[in-house]
């Protein structure tokens, strides 16, 4: 564990260096950044910036305004995103589970780090990856995000087998990080920045790779 503890470090220090701070997650408050980690689902942030947009534009981006919204009327609006129907429904769950549960959005978002990411995964249609989005990114509580591109480069750099899953990565970084929200943040921003621009699931410019040599 030392080893792999130095060698994340090292992968963060370097992407830091190379990319510089991110400022994730992009949103003007909490509810928008709920929003936008369900929206983000199986597509690009473009597609999400167009239905945040459209939310916006329509004065929906709002707790309260959006919990009363049908969900085929909430699917219209969000469709750039991709999946309206079924993220629309998802929206809609959260939004009344909240409600009916905690009366309010910040009162939700202020429970323990444990409870609140237990609360999520029990939503139908939150898994793991969009659970943590939101409870680092709007609870700002300090829980490792994980997606494709964490698994891949942490395979390339040997640090994970083919078998490795969400929960023992997420271990890995949690394990040899210390848990600082910020650092967490900031972390799974650049790990997703290359992965877009260098660690490519096919012809990855290893070349080069901020990380090469590591």
């Amino acid at each position: 564990m030392p080893r792999q503890a130095e060698q994340l470090r090292a992968i963060f220090d370097r992407l830091y260096a190379h990319f510089g701070p991110q400022g994730w997650w992009p949103g003007n408050s909490a509810f928008e950044v709920v929003v936008g980690a369900i929206l983000t689902q199986n597509t690009n942030w473009k597609n999400v910036e167009r239905a945040i947009a459209n939310l916006k534009e329509a004065g929906l981006l709002a707790f309260s305004a959006m919990l009363a919204l049908p969900p085929d009327l909430l699917a219209e609006y969000i469709r750039p995103a991709g999946y309206y129907r079924i993220k629309a429904q998802r929206l809609q769950n959260l939004l009344h589970m909240v409600a009916e549960e905690y009366g309010s959005l910040e009162d939700f978002l202020a429970l323990p780090v444990g409870p609140l990411r237990e609360r999520l995964l029990q939503v139908r249609g939150i898994g793991p990856e969009t659970a943590d989005a939101i409870t680092l990114y709007a609870a700002e509580k300090p829980v490792f995000v994980v997606d494709a591109y964490t698994f891949r480069i942490l395979l390339r750099h040997n640090l994970v087998d083919e078998d490795a899953d969400y929960a023992g990565m997420q271990e890995l970084f949690m394990d040899s990080l210390p848990p600082d929200t910020k650092l967490y943040g900031e972390y799974h921003a650049l790990l997703v920045q290359l992965g877009k621009q260098f660690c490519k699931k096919t012809k990855p410019d290893c070349e080069h790779c901020p990380l090469r040599g590591l």
